[in-house]
């Protein structure tokens, strides 16, 4: 975007190209973006637009902090405004970005001693994709909950057994039912510290599981979608 400030013209700095719509799924997708002006620290968020639209929608960041671009993670909704336009964008063309935002992040304190449990549902995934990638030595698992298989978003990056996807439709993951149901049957080491992200009714069945099992509310951190 070109403004005008008395009589100067400069590029507006919150205006970003789409390099890339990546398709994961039926439903959802990335979107990749230039990150060369962008800072961020894993586990934040941003607010995103579509040049001359009057909607914005929040979307925890996808890619790493050293990545070459600026990544978000997305399911379409299916007869919403929003996420179906925002797939059909091509290269080129534009997208407000505001932001960072949020604290949802790896306590600096605990990072290299702790184990990191990281428990999402669906495309609450992406703030781990990019703890993951920001932290490649760092010492954690990653439990996913999804409908089916193929819900299993870039698995490949992670390490063997440190991803653990949680299938209710069908037998395709590494356990056949709810994220809850896999919680309550696992065991973690005391001192493990927790990263929830997702909808708001796995978040709070997973924290009565979670304080049923004896861990304290600050060993918990939490990033509620809806």
């Amino acid at each position: 975007m070109v403004v005008r400030v008395k009589n100067e013209i400069k590029i507006d700095e919150s205006f970003y190209k789409v390099e890339e719509i990546r398709q994961l799924t039926n439903e959802t997708f990335s979107v990749r973006l230039p990150k060369a002006r962008f800072r961020f620290r894993a586990g934040q968020h941003i607010s995103l637009s579509i040049q001359g639209d009057y909607q914005s929608r929040e979307y925890s960041i996808y890619s790493g902090e050293n990545d070459e671009n600026l990544e978000v993670l997305v399911k379409e909704v299916q007869g919403g405004y929003f996420t179906p336009k925002l797939r059909k964008l091509k290269p080129g063309a534009l997208v407000e970005v505001h932001g960072p935002f949020g604290k949802f992040r790896i306590d600096e304190n605990y990072r290299d001693t702790h184990k990191h449990i990281f428990i999402a549902s669906g495309t609450g995934i992406a703030p781990f994709r990019s703890m993951v990638r920001t932290y490649p030595e760092l010492d954690y698992t990653l439990i996913h909950g999804v409908r089916q298989g193929d819900e299993a978003y870039d698995r490949h990056e992670y390490a063997d057994g440190r991803y653990i996807q949680c299938t209710s439709r069908d037998k395709q993951g590494d356990y056949h039912g709810r994220l809850t149901g896999y919680l309550k049957e696992a065991q973690f080491p005391t001192d493990s510290r927790f990263y929830l992200c997702g909808n708001s009714d796995m978040i709070f069945d997973a924290l009565e599981i979670l304080k049923e099992k004896g861990f304290e509310r600050d060993q918990i951190h939490c990033e509620v979608y809806f």
